[in-house]
């Protein structure tokens, strides 16, 4: 493909392939193709002027221009269907070209008594709306407009009062336009895919993709997991965590004939589901539903903005009055009326929070509410757990050792069938290891049941087996150890995360795990501290000198081994009665009670459903560097709104003085208004391109 380089910064790419190189369907077909590489963040292609805007990370550059260069435009495969996005654009041109086709058709074909009668005719509905505000106890920008149309068709000045009402129609589509677009482009890039789900067949639970279930299939959710479809109960007894279709915080009990819907979370038990529907849209509906309308997760910045938006009102009215009064010129006090600083307060910041979230799920962060960017812009300390976050999501098995009675392959094979049923990065690691050595590990016990923090307890060939932390097996469980078994492992265990397997009251064997720092971790740490986080803290259920050695590598100070989830929980309630703002970063079922207790929280993107679930915010990139950019993007957007602030003020201020001085008419003052207005927000939905 031919192309030429418009903008090339890390990490963004803009080329030009040339006007009509491409026809709309194959320049979705183009985002299609360049967005199915890992390392692309979004794309979007733009057939009228041939335009491809990529966002990618920014070590793939080589990758993406061999991409683009062996790029053929005529095997590109069209796509024809038009998404949500394409058809609010298609109506808004319509809507737009028909609106003004008619306001300058009237203007100069209509004669000056229909012109006039359209007027009132079209003045019914502004008024109508300032009624009901009035009817209501509100001043507020509708009585605005319907005053100042008032105003204009009692001086007989029916011209500027058609002027008036089609800018304000006009700016009505525009905001709804921006609102709604921004809300599609969000909601699009909130596609939560669940890859795999476990049927339930005649040979046992088998792990399928997603794609094959078909309605009337048995799927089987335990504990932590996320409810893929919607469907009934038909064996077992769980509580489920509802609140991303209620909002509801609380889990209820679902059991046999009870229905269950996609994605909502098995907190504790486990579900055999008939599945009902294969539609799952309920979660990213809900999600953008409560970003648009649930109080509870405006940022508190946005809900300011309103309040102030509405009490700015009554002063309009007051300085039209005392215009009027002090000029005896109704023209002045009119375009004082047309001077509403609410209406730009009140639209900008939504849309400033609205493009930040966009942006941030363009960069694989999914953020569930506005305040919780807010709160990462104001938070002081940063909370972190150790496995699966600050060090790599897949650790490694470094050894098996076994005690007496039971072989190291025995140790490892009967582990990894217990754990594979969870999405712990331990767990994934004990099962990555025993598939590395043709350990087949095929369910021979009964359901398992995940204690959390602790560990797992199954029951195989009538003998209890459980698997966990040595808090969990030695202490809560009270399996003995003898000396020889305590010396092997005060040896072995240095250094190492542990896992330890018992059955049938014995102690059988441990599991050593290694579990490297990420590599960008330190980084990631140096830059959160220049960005203005005081206090960087480290939780771990691992011993200390593992917790110490992690530490120490990362430049920590400050860190708490062997604490269990309530535990957690409690150290992030005492951080914050001592007036700290923390961020909690995890990934594990054991960190949902910290996570919950956090002023934002954050799950990685190969945590557990129910973390995920949980957190207010999740990477859905493997590496941490989405903090950094978190933060950034969070300064960026409370920055942009009080900019914004400064910019309403200033313009509007002027504004009104060159109404009351009589330098410019009314409709001038509308026109300037509205056009500041939606100049301001344009400005705040491409503020991060």
């Amino acid at each position: 493909m031919r192309y030429k380089i418009i903008y090339d910064k890390p990490g963004r790419l803009r080329v030009r392939t040339g006007q009509d190189a491409f026809s709309k369907a194959q320049g979705r077909g183009i985002e299609r193709m360049l967005a199915s590489n890992a390392w692309v963040l979004s794309a979007k292609a733009t057939y009228v002027n041939g335009g491809i805007l990529i966002n990618y990370e920014a070590d793939s550059r080589c990758n993406l221009f061999s991409l683009l260069d062996g790029l053929v435009l005529s095997e590109i495969e069209p796509i024809n269907e038009n998404s949500e996005i394409d058809e609010l654009d298609d109506d808004f041109i319509r809507s737009l070209a028909i609106m003004l086709c008619k306001f300058f058709f009237v203007k100069v074909f209509f004669p000056t008594p229909i012109m006039v009668a359209l007027t009132l005719k079209n003045a019914l509905s502004f008024w109508k709306r300032g009624l009901i505000a009035l009817g209501q106890g509100k001043l507020n920008v509708d009585v605005l407009d319907a005053t100042a149309i008032t105003t204009s068709i009692a001086k007989g000045d029916f011209a500027t009062a058609a002027s008036i009402m089609a800018l304000l129609r006009v700016t009505d589509l525009l905001e709804n336009y921006t609102r709604k677009k921004a809300n599609a482009t969000l909601s699009q890039s909130l596609v939560l895919n669940i890859d795999n789900v476990w049927a339930i067949t005649d040979n046992g639970d088998v792990m399928i993709p997603l794609s094959k279930v078909v309605i009337g299939d048995l799927i089987r959710v335990r504990m932590g997991g996320i409810i893929p479809l919607d469907g009934e109960v038909v064996d077992g007894t769980a509580l489920i965590n509802e609140s991303s279709m209620t909002g509801e915080p609380l889990a209820v009990m679902r059991k046999l004939g009870h229905s269950v819907y996609a994605g909502t979370v098995v907190e504790e038990g486990s579900l055999a589901i008939k599945v009902k529907t294969l539609a799952d849209n309920t979660r990213i509906q809900n999600i953008v539903s409560m970003i648009d309308q649930s109080e509870a997760l405006k940022a508190g910045i946005q809900s300011k903005a309103e309040k102030l938006a509405d009490t700015i009102v009554p002063f309009s009215f007051i300085a039209s009055a005392l215009t009027l009064i002090l000029t005896r010129d109704i023209a002045k006090a009119t375009s004082v009326l047309m001077v509403d600083y609410s209406c730009a307060i009140k639209l900008t910041t939504p849309i400033c929070i609205i493009s930040a979230m966009r942006e941030a799920s363009n960069r694989k962060i999914l953020v569930k509410g506005g305040k919780h960017l807010e709160m990462f812009s104001l938070a002081d300390t940063i909370v972190f757990d150790k496995t699966g976050t600050l060090t790599v999501a897949s650790p490694q098995v470094a050894k098996v050792v076994s005690f007496d009675g039971f072989t190291p392959d025995e140790v490892l094979r009967l582990s990894a069938c217990l754990e594979e049923h969870f999405p712990h990065s331990v767990a994934k690691a004990i099962v990555r290891q025993a598939e590395a050595e043709n350990l087949s590990h095929e369910e021979e016990h009964a359901d398992v049941e995940y204690i959390v923090a602790h560990g797992i307890s199954s029951i195989l060939n009538n003998e209890r087996v459980l698997i966990g932390s040595a808090h969990f097996i030695f202490d809560d469980e009270g399996i003995p150890l003898a000396d020889k078994e305590k010396n092997i492992i005060e040896k072995e265990s240095e250094g190492y995360s542990v896992v330890y397997l018992a059955v049938g009251g014995t102690a059988a064997g441990m599991i050593c795990v290694y579990d490297p720092v990420r590599e960008e971790a330190k980084h990631v740490l140096d830059t959160l501290r220049n960005l203005g986080i005081k206090r960087i803290i480290m939780l771990t259920g691992d011993g200390d000198a593992a917790a110490r050695n992690v530490c120490e590598t990362l430049g920590i100070e400050e860190y708490y081994s062997q604490v269990l989830p309530e535990d957690k929980a409690d150290i992030l309630r005492a951080l914050r009665e001592s007036g700290h703002t923390v961020i909690m970063v995890g990934d594990g079922v054991n960190d949902s009670p910290a996570l919950s207790c956090a002023d934002v929280s954050v799950a990685m993107k190969d945590g557990a459903d129910i973390a995920k679930e949980v957190a207010d915010i999740t990477l859905l990139s493997e590496k941490l560097d989405g903090l950094i950019e978190l933060r950034v993007l969070s300064n960026h957007l409370l920055e942009r709104i009080h900019t914004n602030y400064k910019a309403i003020l200033g313009f509007n201020t002027m504004l009104l003085l060159l109404g009351v001085g009589g330098v410019i008419t009314p409709s001038t003052s509308a026109v300037l208004h509205n056009l500041s207005t939606l100049a301001l927000s344009g400005a705040s939905v491409k503020q991060y391109d």
